[in-house]
């Protein structure tokens, strides 16, 4: 049997055995964890290219379904890789099968409603049947087992549902994947949170590295759109700014303080609240996090390559609504956590879901300046109304 994670002086926790009775002892994120986070890059990348390539309602709504099952598939070794040492034993050599998995899966995103709508599926269900698996045989305490195995009807239903939705198209399928990763997702709840265990910090470090993951993607979208110009002119040279400062702006509501308080928040609660808070704030609601900034992505991307006349329908919704729908599950997260309303960022995100019919009609470059203004200026209010608290909260956290 693969063991659990044996506690040494610098990292590893010791197996929990009482979830109400913690013994706070945590880990930093591993090289392997980071190695298998590689494969996200590409497959992040091949979603923004599948939905850039296909710019209608259609394309869209496939890539967002196509996010979701990557989604899921990650969060489900997020939540592996914190209760099991993956460096150890067997488990190295599972982990490194289920990233090559994850990399055909990856590779087969642009086919994966079409003429690789069987290896998409295929591969997918062996990365998820490896990490029930590996799961369920080194699971480190019974309640941990069980709570394993409460979740692993409803993940096989749904991966032979997305088999068996790769021998049908269209509507059909679509309606078969949407029902698919539904069942998948509720399947967590089953058992209110009960056995689960995690550690929070590494918990929390795991979800902003592939936030930080996604937002390279933003980044990525500026180069490659940048070099599908002719030239590299002065439109483009002013787009790639502005680009950026809004990818800044977006990592820095996450990173600045927010991050902090959704550990502290983690660290703080016990047993099967601890469970469910980390199941809704970060399994679910990283989500639409990432959705935002891929959507982010995709409109930059368009915005480059015309800089001097307005966006089409789906890239104007992709980039004002990407960074709307990121603003408003920070808002979501927070009244999950804190049970408080972010009033300023929902104010936020309804001023960017609101230039979505602007960008319409105004140049590509206009709206990005207008989304740089407001993301800008978002963080420059926050900076400021807070920054008494910050100041104490950011202190606290490097002591």
């Amino acid at each position: 049997m693969i063991g659990p994670r044996q506690m040494t002086t610098t990292s590893a926790p010791t197996p929990i055995v009482d979830p109400d009775h913690e013994v706070e002892t945590e880990h930093s994120v591993t090289p392997l964890e980071l190695f298998f986070d590689l494969v996200f890059v590409l497959a992040i990348t091949q979603v923004t290219a599948l939905m850039a390539d296909d710019p209608g309602w259609h394309g869209l709504a496939r890539g967002m379904l196509i996010l979701a099952a990557l989604w899921w598939a990650w969060a489900a070794y997020a939540w592996l890789t914190n209760t099991i040492d993956p460096d150890e034993g067997g488990a190295r050599l599972a982990v490194i099968a289920a990233m090559a998995g994850m990399l055909i899966v990856a590779l087969a995103v642009p086919g994966a409603f079409n003429e690789n709508a069987f290896e998409f599926a295929v591969a997918y269900a062996f990365v998820r049947v490896m990490q029930l698996v590996l799961y369920a045989a080194s699971a480190p305490d019974v309640g941990v087992y069980r709570a394993v195995l409460r979740m692993s009807p409803t993940s096989a239903l749904s991966c032979a549902m997305l088999i068996g939705a790769s021998f049908t198209d269209g509507t059909t399928q679509g309606a078969i994947w949407a029902a698919a990763l539904l069942i998948d997702y509720a399947g967590v709840l089953i058992g209110g949170g009960r056995g689960w265990t995690l550690h929070p910090s590494h918990f929390a470090e795991r979800h902003g590295l592939i936030v930080i993951i996604a937002l390279g993607e933003s980044i990525v979208a500026i180069g490659i759109g940048a070099s599908s110009s002719a030239e590299l002119e002065g439109g483009e040279i002013a787009a790639a700014i502005l680009g950026t400062a809004v990818a800044a702006a977006l990592w820095w509501t996450y990173f600045d303080v927010t991050a902090l308080v959704a550990e502290r928040r983690l660290s703080q609660a016990t047993g099967v609240e601890r469970a469910r808070l980390a199941r809704d704030s970060f399994s679910y609601l990283h989500m639409p996090l990432v959705a935002g900034i891929v959507l982010l992505a995709l409109g930059v991307k368009k915005t480059l390559e015309h800089t001097d006349k307005p966006l089409d329908t789906i890239p104007a919704v992709a980039l004002c609504g990407g960074v709307g729908l990121y603003l408003l599950t920070h808002v979501a997260r927070r009244a999950r956590a804190m049970h408080t309303f972010g009033t300023h960022r929902f104010i936020a995100s309804v001023l960017a879901f609101a230039l979505i019919p602007v960008a319409l009609e105004v140049d590509s470059l206009v709206t990005l300046a207008l989304l740089a203004l407001l993301t800008s200026s978002l963080v420059g209010y926050e900076y400021w109304r807070f920054r008494e608290a910050r100041a104490r909260l950011r202190a606290s956290a490097h002591a």
